[in-house]
């Protein structure tokens, strides 16, 4: 067996690579397809907004966690399957906790990842600060973005037919 063939689960690679699962301003390389990721540079009057992942595709999760800085492992696991089923990885998207950024409005924050796709696990369009509301599993675009509302990872890991229609909506927007 090779290096290159070891199989850990996501929680140990949480663990053992924090810091490299944090948008940083240095340049680092997607083993996966070996291309070089530069994080986007903020304006001046920006402030750095805590993420999870690289964002190289500029898609946009946003859950809302009281007792995390993120998500908690458990949740974390289950959309890091979701990501894979996508054909997605953590360098692809970034996570944010709004429940750590409560005071931001969504344009701040759609504009600092420029986020063309954005889903809403658990986080009413409203809360978020979008002027519009839209049902779960419902594709919405507005503002050249495509936003998506569904119920919590909580939620979902336990509910079939919801997960089904996430899968249905998923496989529409990446055409899996």
């Amino acid at each position: 067996m090779s290096l290159n063939d070891i199989q850990m689960p996501p929680s140990l690679i949480t663990e053992l690579y924090k810091s490299s699962l944090i948008e940083t301003n240095k340049a680092v390389t997607d083993f996966k397809t070996k291309e070089t990721l530069t994080p986007k540079k903020l304006d001046a009057t920006s402030e750095a907004i805590a993420a999870l992942g690289n964002n190289a595709r500029n898609i946009l999760i946003v859950v809302d966690y009281s007792d995390a800085i993120h998500l908690p492992d458990i949740d974390f696991n289950f959309l890091v399957g979701i990501l894979g089923a996508c054909k997605l990885s953590m360098s692809d998207v970034a996570i944010i906790n709004i429940n750590k950024h409560s005071s931001l409005t969504y344009k701040e924050i759609t504009e600092q990842f420029d986020s063309k796709n954005i889903f809403l696990f658990g986080v009413e369009p409203s809360t978020f600060g979008l002027p519009m509301s839209f049902p779960h599993f419902q594709s919405q675009n507005f503002s050249s973005r495509s936003f998506l509302f569904s119920p919590s990872l909580t939620a979902l890991q336990n509910d079939k037919v919801s997960k089904s229609k996430l899968w249905v909506c998923l496989r529409r927007i990446f055409n899996v």
